[in-house]
């Protein structure tokens, strides 16, 4: 099966947004691009052909078709070498677009869809795909800056693994630096082994700092060696880790981070952090989650 990246479209601006997005990370990657409406109406039992008293080109189906139709033409003008095929399925965007991403590279939506609710800065179908979908998911929320980095999240977590290698090969692909950031606080840094076993919350001054470095150092080790065309710049930074991340989104390109990490609460499939970047980051965000491949 040919790599593809897949898109979900509903007619709004944010997702044709995401299908601009979508086709460009098709070209980088010489994948398919597909195309994918998810058309509810058929479960809720309602009409779906034009009315007897409207035009012939009227009816919800019709209007699904054409939906496609235009996002098919705004992706050929964005990249007319990709490959686009498109599909009109039956369902719910949510069950739709995580069955889709069982065969996908790259799943790509716009912040908030028509099925999103009232109230949530972030749509609904985005927060379940970052936490269910079977591959990487990059939401489409703010532009980010074309020449910014990438920056990535990283908390030293097996989970956060997949979320590096993403953001490398990512880079590589967009010819774009990294900047890896980590953060700490005395709250959440791992605590290094006492000199004192008497002591065993003592340590000596400036341990923690070091430790929480040399952590991000292990986390990367090895990627730059795969990937030695992409700079990295590491920065480890005393401060909260949603308002270090917001601050770097600012002047970013993409933001990347695990969809879960060091510090979540057992049972939660999207971490905090994860959902405050999908909420407040000024660039776009992927979300990689532990059991997914960026292939």
């Amino acid at each position: 099966m040919a790599a593809r990246v897949v898109v979900g479209i509903d007619g709004s601006a944010s997702s044709l947004v995401a299908v601009e997005a979508a086709t460009r990370e098709a070209r980088w990657r010489d994948a398919d691009l597909h195309l994918v409406h998810a058309f509810i109406w058929p479960v809720m039992h309602v009409p779906l052909g034009p009315s007897a008293l409207g035009p012939p080109e009227g009816g919800l189906r019709n209007m699904a078709d054409r939906l496609v139709a235009e996002a098919e033409e705004h992706a050929r003008k964005v990249a007319p070498d990709v490959r686009v095929t498109s599909a009109v399925v039956t369902g719910e965007p949510l069950t739709v677009l995580q069955a889709q991403s069982r065969t996908a590279q790259l799943v790509v939506i716009g912040s908030r869809h028509m099925g999103g609710f009232i109230g949530l800065m972030v749509g609904s179908t985005a927060v379940h795909l970052t936490a269910h979908g079977h591959c990487p998911t990059l939401v489409m929320q703010a532009p980010g800056d074309a020449t910014g980095p990438i920056v990535l999240g990283v908390d030293g977590s097996p989970a956060g693994a997949r979320a590096i290698e993403f953001a490398f090969a990512e880079a590589a692909l967009r010819q774009a630096d990294v900047l890896a950031l980590h953060t700490w606080t005395p709250w959440n840094a791992q605590m290094p082994a006492p000199i004192d076993p008497a002591m065993p919350y003592a340590g000596t001054p400036g341990s923690l700092a070091e430790r929480e470095a040399c952590l991000l150092s292990e986390a990367l080790a090895g990627h730059q060696d795969r990937y030695p065309g992409v700079h990295v710049e590491r920065q480890v930074v005393r401060q909260g880790t949603r308002e270090a991340l917001i601050e770097a989104s600012r002047t970013a390109q993409l933001l990347v981070v695990g969809a879960r990490g060091r510090g979540g609460f057992a049972g939660l499939l999207l971490g905090s952090v994860s959902q405050a970047m999908l909420n407040h980051a000024h660039c776009p965000v992927a979300v990689v989650s532990g059991a997914s491949t960026a292939r």
